[in-house]
């Protein structure tokens, strides 16, 4: 999501008219920015898609674990944070020649607890669970970079979910699927598998102008120098949208318990607007809006597998049978009902077009965690799976008429 992470900091520099917000080079799993604390103030409440607001501290070239004690030893942690904030370390690697994360997360521990000693006689507690300050480190095959963490609990935590299904979405990722599909507010969207509501949740947020981090709170305002005046501003210059008038979102689920849970995880996100929920087979699904009407719509999902799908399906079939017939089942329902639609299916499962029958337009690789996923889009168009059912019927009928009558027998 880096490409779309760093248009949505392009956005939030120019929404919020931050003159010093800028952004730099994209790199795997992440985007460079630079500004001032406050663009990072920014950053934590209005970005959809970032995880974390890492402040990099010091960066240098490493041969062992000493030249990264050296490094962390060196900077001025006292002056962010004070004896009294428990910490937590959490280091990553690529293609590093050290042997042992745990021996780094070790040594970096060690640095920040010196440096307080030295100056202090004291030292920080570590606290894994629930810590006051992140310290993140970062090696590359040469490179050592150290970050302080301005977001504390990941971004994706927005503050309102309570209720889950089986495997949901994050709300970053949701938002990424969002963006990358070319959804804006206004246009119509519908998830005929929304599961606890990721996706409805954040897209009714957009609609309503909710900005993402306003109903949490953030390491930042634990930092030494943490100004609390120019956070409230930034939090009152947050001016919602008009509600719309007309739904514009729409969600389904063959689970009764995932529309209930979905409605309230609505509530819970503060959405106060109606968002059409229906229990119903997504196989079975209608176009919730007319074409004619609000124009192409967006179905955007992240079906199920395994035993999501035979919820209410045969549990004496295997599950490679079910989901076959699952998939050109739906197959056949956005052919014959939503052309003109644009489809975007989420999964895991790289065989997906095959199992549906289509041909995809375009296929964006995302990862989910470490599950290697595509966001497959298909362009709607009218047709049938079955050459027959492609025949109109009245020439069926007129078929049938000119073909010469056939002899019958009882049973």
């Amino acid at each position: 999501m880096e490409a779309a992470l760093a248009e949505e900091l392009l956005e939030i520099a120019q929404t919020t008219k931050s003159p010093t917000l800028k952004v730099h080079n994209q790199v795997p799993g992440g985007v460079h920015c630079s500004g001032d604390l406050y663009d990072a103030y920014r950053v934590n409440l209005h970005s959809r898609i970032a995880s974390r607001v890492l402040m990099r501290m010091g960066v240098c070239h490493y041969q062992n674990e000493n030249d990264i004690y050296d490094l962390v030893l060196a900077q001025p942690w006292e002056e962010w944070f004070g004896v009294e904030h428990t910490i937590r370390v959490d280091v990553t690697a690529i293609k590093s020649p050290l042997k042992s994360i745990e021996f780094i997360t070790l040594k970096i521990k060690d640095a920040v607890c010196d440096r307080f000693r030295d100056m202090y006689n004291k030292r920080p507690s570590v606290n894994t669970r629930e810590p006051d300050m992140r310290i993140a480190g970062f090696l590359d095959q040469r490179q050592f970079t150290i970050y302080l963490d301005t977001s504390g609990e990941a971004l994706f935590k927005r503050g309102w979910r309570t209720e889950t299904g089986d495997a949901p979405l994050r709300e970053n990722l949701a938002a990424g699927l969002l963006r990358v599909s070319g959804w804006k507010p206004g246009m119509p969207l519908f998830d005929p598998m929304c599961g606890s509501g990721t996706i409805l949740c954040e897209a009714a947020q957009m609609v309503q102008g909710v900005p993402p981090g306003a109903r949490r709170s953030f390491a930042f305002e634990k930092f030494h120098d943490f100004d609390p005046a120019p956070w409230r501003d930034m939090k009152a210059a947050i001016k919602p949208n008009p509600l719309p008038a007309e739904p514009t979102i729409f969600g389904s689920d063959i689970s009764g318990d995932m529309v209930a849970m979905t409605r309230h995880n609505l509530k819970s996100a503060g959405i106060l607007f109606e968002v059409p929920l229906k229990q119903i087979e997504a196989q079975q699904v209608q176009p919730p809006v007319s074409i004619e009407k609000t124009g192409p719509g967006i179905l955007l999902t992240n079906p199920p597998y395994g035993e999501r799908i035979g919820v209410r399906g045969d549990s004496t079939m295997p599950e490679d049978d079910l989901a076959k017939s699952f998939y050109a089942d739906l197959s056949k329902t956005l052919k014959q009902r939503f052309a003109g639609w644009t489809a975007y299916l989420f999964t895991a499962d790289l065989n997906l077009p095959k199992l549906l029958r289509l041909k995809e337009s375009r296929k964006t690789p995302f990862f989910n965690g470490a599950l290697e996923c595509r966001l497959f889009r298909f362009d709607m168009v009218a047709g049938f799976n079955r050459r027959e059912e492609a025949i109109p019927a009245n020439a069926a009928t007129q078929e049938k008429a000119a073909a010469p009558e056939q002899p019958t027998s009882k049973e």
